[in-house]
């Protein structure tokens, strides 16, 4: 486990999904999730077969936030070209843990 930094503060625990099969699994069967998941490498994300609301966040190269959007269960994301990875959360959560465009986050262990 790790956990998300945004603003030199500690908001959440974070999941790294790194492998392509963690990627795939993602948040698929769960009924929510506690703190976020971060999909590294990642460019887009589904919602097919998710039980729940996510708030989603494509983060750059260098973890600055590209774009957030809500996705409703059963929707596909659109590609952002610039992501380098994207970020997972139930809905709402991104707002109240101060994640917004422009924003630098990291993940520590």
């Amino acid at each position: 486990m790790a956990w998300l930094v945004v603003d030199d503060r500690v908001v959440a625990p974070v999941e790294v999904a790194a492998t392509r099969s963690a990627r795939r699994r993602g948040l698929l069967g769960r009924q929510g999730i506690d703190g976020a998941m971060l999909l590294s490498p990642a460019r887009s994300v589904h919602t097919v077969g998710m039980r729940f609301v996510i708030d989603v966040a494509h983060l750059d190269s260098e973890m600055r936030v590209l774009s957030v959007t809500t996705m409703r269960p059963g929707r596909f994301g659109r590609l952002v070209w610039r992501a380098r990875h994207v970020l997972e959360t139930e809905a709402g959560s991104l707002r109240r843990l101060g994640v917004s465009p422009g924003v630098q986050i990291e993940v520590r262990p």
